[in-house]
């Protein structure tokens, strides 16, 4: 009943673990993404320990619905990471998790949850508002 999602960037990706039942999130932690590529054994790891049975990409378009840049590291990130697991992968539109992101991190900073120095887990944290957005609706 899990699902995993992925908050592609250019530096670091955040992980997300999401629960089909509940309708629920919550961030696993991030991995790099380097000149050699992503974090995989990480990755792989993640995957082998939570058995999702699906993966989710967040897929960075514009405010308009446009594909940018960044929307083409996301789907070759998507389609070698569907190409490893062999499981089932679906594309999330990710606009505003950004923002979304922070305003949790900020609340969960304010509730004594999190730290100013876990600033680089926000992140997982966009990768579990972009898992919760697919939960919300998997059409």
């Amino acid at each position: 009943m899990n699902v995993m999602g992925f908050d592609y960037g250019s530096r670091v990706i955040g992980v997300a673990l999401g629960n089909r039942l509940t309708g629920t999130a919550r961030p696993l932690g991030t991995v790099g993404n380097g000149g050699s590529g992503p974090a995989w054994e990480r990755i792989d790891a993640w995957i082998r320990e939570w058995q999702p049975e699906a993966l989710l990409v967040g897929l960075p378009l514009t405010l308009d619905g446009e594909e940018q840049k960044a929307s083409r590291g996301a789907r070759a990130f998507a389609a070698a990471l569907h190409k490893r697991s062999g499981l089932p992968l679906h594309l999330v539109d990710e606009r505003r998790s950004s923002i979304e992101a922070a305003r949790r991190f900020a609340q969960r900073r304010a509730a004594g949850l999190a730290k100013k120095k876990h600033a680089a887990d926000i992140d997982a944290v966009a990768a579990e508002v972009i898992t919760e957005t697919w939960l919300a609706d998997p059409s």
